[in-house]
This record gives structure tokens, C-alpha cells and sequence, in this order.
């Protein structure tokens, strides 16, 4: 965006098509979680039960769960060790609280066994505290001072952001992975329809983190012209 006005190409090329693309995805989400959260799951468990039946019965180190005001605000706290699930996944024993509640306990696993994908994103992490404001303040004083070259600085900084937003795509589809294989192992999904929902439920999930890596890569291309448009 220059100042003073939109710029033609943000406005076609980043602004519009990632405003779709997000108001897709979300509405994608919120109707799948919403099918599938209303659908009882075979075994009648709720996600702390489901997560108690994983720490169980597979190699888990067993670790606290609780509940956590809000929907869709589950996660896993690795700096606590503590899996939070919102109310809608602790609660009831619908098939998305099985793959939501089997997804963060997938998170665990990934950290128990030193998985590569999670310790590569935990290395890129010292650089995400700085990067944000880093690169916006480079970024706009360059813009406003004419100076492409800290312009540029403000792209590279940049592009550690996209690039810890494009590979947090394979750890996330990593943990749904692990998270179905908890779930066979500790005998959860008592019917096809329990694993069908539970694999849509986790395929709508991982769409947010493609568009949001998606969008990233929109706005450093972006950049990127801006900064050849002004030499």
C-alpha cells in the first residue's frame, strides 16, 4: 500500500484474493466443526476422556489437561506442558472433540520424541520475538524515506516470518497424523464414521494454516515488488 492511496496491485493481487480465501476457509471450519460437533462419537467420550484413554493406552508420558474457556482455542502449551481444550471439545462427546483433543496430544508426542519438524520450528522461534516489528518499522520507514535499502532489510526480516508461518503447515499436518494413529492404537474410533468425521474435522483445521501461509507468501511477494518498482 503507498501512502496517499491504495496501491492497484496490493489491493488485486494480496488484499482481495486473501480476504477470500480467508472468509472461505473460516466458514469451511466453523461448518465442519459444526457437523461433526454434533454428532455423538461411538465410544461416548468427551476430549478429557479421550485424551485420559490416549495417555493410557499408548507411550504418552502422561501430562495435565484442561479446559479453556472459548471455541476453538485449544492448544498445547509446551513452556507449561499442559494441553488446553476449549469447552466445546472438553465437554462433549461429539467426533470432533476425538480429533481436536487426539491433534494436541499429537503436539505432545512431537515434543516427547524430539520430533525434527517441532525442533525446527521451536530454532526458527527467537526470531519471530523481533522480527514483527523489525520488519513493519523497516519496511514503512523505508517506503516513507525512499530508502530501498532498508526496505529490503525489512523484507528479509520478513521472510523469516513467512517461512516459520509455510513450515508450521507440515508440523500441523504432522500432529493430525500422529493424533489418528493415537487414536487407533488406544482403540478410540469405535466406527468408520467416527474416522471419517475425525479426518474431516482435521483437514478443515489444517486449511487455516494453509491460508495463513498462503497470505504470507502474498505479502513478501508483494514487498518484493515494491522494493524493484523503486530502484
Amino acid at each position: 500500500m503507498f501512502l496517499g492511496g491504495i496501491d492497484p496491485i496490493y489491493l488485486w493481487c494480496l488484499a482481495i484474493p486473501s480476504l477470500i480465501m480467508s472468509l472461505g476457509v473460516q466458514i469451511y471450519l466453523k461448518s465442519t466443526f459444526r457437523k461433526w460437533g454434533q454428532e455423538r462419537n461411538s465410544s461416548g467420550l468427551n476430549g478429557l476422556q479421550v485424551a485420559d484413554q490416549l495417555f493410557r493406552r499408548t507411550s504418552l508420558e502422561q501430562l495435565p489437561v484442561e479446559n479453556t474457556p472459548g471455541t476453538l482455542t485449544d492448544h498445547f502449551d509446551p513452556r507449561s506442558s499442559v494441553v488446553h481444550l476449549s469447552d466445546a471439545v472438553a465437554r462433549q462427546p461429539s467426533v470432533a472433540a476425538i480429533a481436536v483433543a487426539a491433534h494436541e496430544l499429537g503436539h505432545v508426542q512431537q515434543y516427547q520424541t524430539g520430533s525434527a519438524l517441532i525442533k525446527t520450528r521451536e530454532f526458527l522461534l527467537p526470531a519471530l520475538r523481533f522480527s514483527p516489528t523489525i520488519s513493519y518499522v523497516a519496511i514503512l520507514l523505508g517506503i516513507m524515506l525512499n530508502m530501498t535499502g532498508l526496505l529490503w532489510i525489512g523484507i528479509a526480516t520478513f521472510a523469516l516470518m513467512v517461512l516459520f508461518s509455510i513450515f508450521t503447515l507440515p508440523v500441523e499436518l504432522d500432529a493430525s497424523r500422529r493424533g489418528m494413529n493415537l487414536l487407533r492404537e488406544a482403540n478410540v474410533l469405535q466406527s468408520e464414521q467416527d474416522a471419517t468425521g475425525a479426518r474431516s474435522v482435521l483437514r478443515a483445521a489444517s486449511l487455516t494454516y494453509l491460508a495463513a501461509a498462503i497470505t504470507a507468501l502474498l505479502q513478501l511477494l508483494y514487498y518484493v515488488s515494491l522494493a524493484r518498482r523503486r530502484r
